[in-house]
């Protein structure tokens, strides 16, 4: 096999494993800060049926939890492996932030799951409680640390080259970890955490009162609980997702504009850019073929002026373009998403003032059909990220190519095969143990995990707790 062989297995090695563990912490983050609001308005109100709702979605969070710690665990290794290069160069700089995160966000999550977990019958209700919020918090902490280390690739500061080896030597660790990018995407990807949580307990709930509407019976007042929570977070999250969107792009136009032209498909450089809908980008021959465009609607979204000037790819030497036929539709797939989800959530507020909420059939289909809409949208939008950084893993400093260990292409496609074959095995079956999980509407006196063998669970805990507190370690949630 050739070096670019090896580089294009590794690329698509960590790409298929990162993708698969992107959707995991997000998934526990947002269902952290929903179980952390169930437990509260359990104390507040006394109601039993919060209290039913906290177990039930406890464990689902349990598995959620322990299938992102398995995912990332790879991750730290890969880095060593197929990017020795790219740890050796960024290193100084991303590995101290990676500790951080291990240091003053994975403790809290590691050192208080097996409370929230396990504890409900072991401990006081506010002390539970306490330890469910240090769970939540501790898993916004985590993404923070991962986020600003991210964004540092994308926009880099607060670093100096050291000459003869190339390392990025750190100067200002406030301008490294407050980077250009970072507030805008730490704030859209904790709003696509909630969002992407919101739609999954709101399917879970559609699909219940779609089965009692078959079967002739009336739903439980859990079932309808969650799924008026659900939509209130849909309507609230979804409209500012598209504000928070729309202020990173913003920021990427000001800091990343390749990735913007490649975003968008355009070629040349203009005012009154229009906005494509559809086409198909041809990097060979510089044009977008099969365009649907709205005139002026480019220049408007994307510098909030009909006049304003959208870049064009051939701004930029062709070897520091990013492939656009990949992030021209991974970005289309995201808006979409995301615009039919906030839709969903406005709706809801429109039925719920009729009365509606519940029975509207056209939601309730709606909200089982988005159930992944999510976290589709949110890989989608990694996908937009990571790619449209190409052809650097440090924008503009660092080439992939010059990032990449001089391993022999077959390991790599070796181990890319054996992840593949073990990441289905143990993935899908976790998948199929939560789909058995949310065919069952939660009732009256649920349980959580502890319920029926407290040595086994405490044992568990302790587990658990090890292993996450290992798989953070460099391999960043």
């Amino acid at each position: 096999m050739t070096g670019a062989d090896a580089l294009f297995l590794a690329r698509l090695q960590f790409a298929f494993t990162v993708g698969f563990h992107i959707v995991f912490p997000a998934f526990s983050i947002g269902l952290a800060a929903f179980l952390a609001v169930l437990e509260g308005l359990w104390l507040k109100t006394d109601k039993q049926v919060y209290l039913d709702l906290f177990q039930y979605w406890l464990r689902a969070f349990s598995i959620v939890f322990g299938m992102g710690v398995v995912s990332g665990l790879v991750m730290s290794y890969e880095f060593g492996t197929n990017w020795a290069q790219f740890s050796q160069k960024a290193g100084p700089i991303l590995g101290p932030l990676l500790g951080y995160e291990v240091m003053t966000a994975f403790f809290l999550e590691a050192g208080f799951l097996g409370i929230m977990l396990f504890g409900m019958n072991k401990v006081g209700k506010k002390l539970h409680f306490f330890a469910t919020c240090v769970v939540s918090l501790g898993t916004l902490i985590s993404m923070s640390w991962i986020l600003s280390s991210n964004s540092w690739m994308q926009t880099p500061r607060g670093y100096a080259i050291e000459p003869g080896t190339g390392r990025f030597i750190p100067e200002n660790w406030w301008a490294i970890v407050f980077n250009p990018s970072f507030p805008f995407r730490l704030t859209h990807m904790a709003l696509a955490a909630f969002l992407s949580v919101a739609f999954v307990v709101g399917g879970v709930g559609a699909w219940h009162l779609l089965r009692a509407k078959r079967s002739g019976n009336q739903p439980t007042e859990a079932v309808k609980v969650m799924f008026s929570m659900a939509m209130w977070m849909a309507a609230i999250v979804g409209p500012l997702q598209i504000l928070a969107g729309d202020a990173h792009g913003l920021n990427t136009l000001k800091y990343q504009p390749a990735k913007i032209a490649a975003m968008e498909g355009d070629w040349n450089s203009e005012g009154y850019a229009p906005e494509l809908l559809f086409g198909i980008p041809d990097m060979e021959n510089e044009v977008t073929n099969y365009k649907i465009a709205i005139p002026y609607v480019g220049s408007l979204i994307l510098t909030h002026s009909l006049s304003g000037k959208v870049p064009g790819l051939k701004d930029y030497p062709k070897d520091q373009r990013a492939p656009s036929y990949v992030v021209f539709f991974s970005f289309r797939i995201m808006i979409l998403l995301g615009v039919l989800m906030a839709a969903t959530g406005l709706f809801s507020l429109w039925l719920r003032r009729k009365g509606a909420l519940w029975t509207n059939p056209l939601l309730l289909r709606a909200a089982l059909f988005l159930t992944p809409a999510g976290f589709i949208a949110l890989l989608c939008g990694w996908v937009t990220t990571e790619v449209g950084r190409q052809p650097f893993t440090v924008y503009g400093l660092l080439r992939t190519t010059d990032s990449v260990s001089p391993v022999p292409g077959a390991s790599i496609g070796f181990t890319l095969a054996a992840f593949v074959a073990v990441y289905f095995i143990v993935f899908a079956s976790g998948i199929g143990i939560l789909l058995r999980g949310f065919a069952e509407e939660p009732h009256q006196g649920e349980t959580g995990p502890d319920a029926h063998h407290p040595q086994r669970a405490a044992s568990m805990a302790s587990a658990v707790s090890d292993t996450a507190a290992a798989g953070h370690t460099g391999s960043g949630e």
